[in-house]
């Protein structure tokens, strides 16, 4: 039976007739073209799809859109600045290569902001601790974990340079 759902999604207002058991993954994906967010298990194990939802992380392939239904929604897409300036996490996982075939990037940036805004200077242990529900296929996390340290400074007012050295 459908249903009406309206969120804001990236700081716009969104509103759109679904299937009541609509993943919110597929309504971001599929209603609003917003393929940032990735579908990579189906099974909430992989992280892939990981947006914030209300400034949470979530992994969306386990929530149905109409639980979103009046919430803040911020995928992958909504945290560069309008002018295409990336967010401080973003671009530390260029600057430290956290990435290889950039499938699960943007879960693991989103899972990494939602880190840092809980634990402003984590550990190494406990960014390891925090991306525990992220799978990466392609790299050893060494530099995933560089990329998140050096994003947390920056969120902070740092610079990624002092966390590179």
């Amino acid at each position: 039976m459908p249903c009406t759902v309206s969120m804001t999604v990236n700081g716009k207002a969104v509103s759109r007739e679904v299937e009541e058991r609509t993943l919110l993954v597929t309504f971001l994906r599929d209603q609003i073209g917003l393929t940032g967010t990735h579908v990579g298990c189906d099974t909430s194990q992989c992280g892939a799809c990981v947006v914030h939802v209300d400034g949470r992380s979530v992994k969306s392939c386990t929530m149905l859109a109409a639980q979103a239904d009046g919430a803040a929604v911020t995928t992958i897409e909504g945290l560069a600045a309008a002018d295409g300036t990336l967010h401080p996490m973003q671009a530390a996982f260029r600057e430290h290569h956290g990435l290889q075939c950039g499938f699960c990037t943007p879960g693991m940036v989103m899972s990494a902001v939602d880190l840092v805004t809980t634990n402003p200077s984590p550990s190494e242990h406990e960014v390891r601790e925090g991306l525990e529900g992220n799978i990466c296929r392609c790299t050893g996390y060494h530099n995933i974990v560089k990329a998140v340290m050096a994003g947390a400074e920056a969120m902070q007012g740092g610079t990624m340079k002092a966390a590179a050295e």
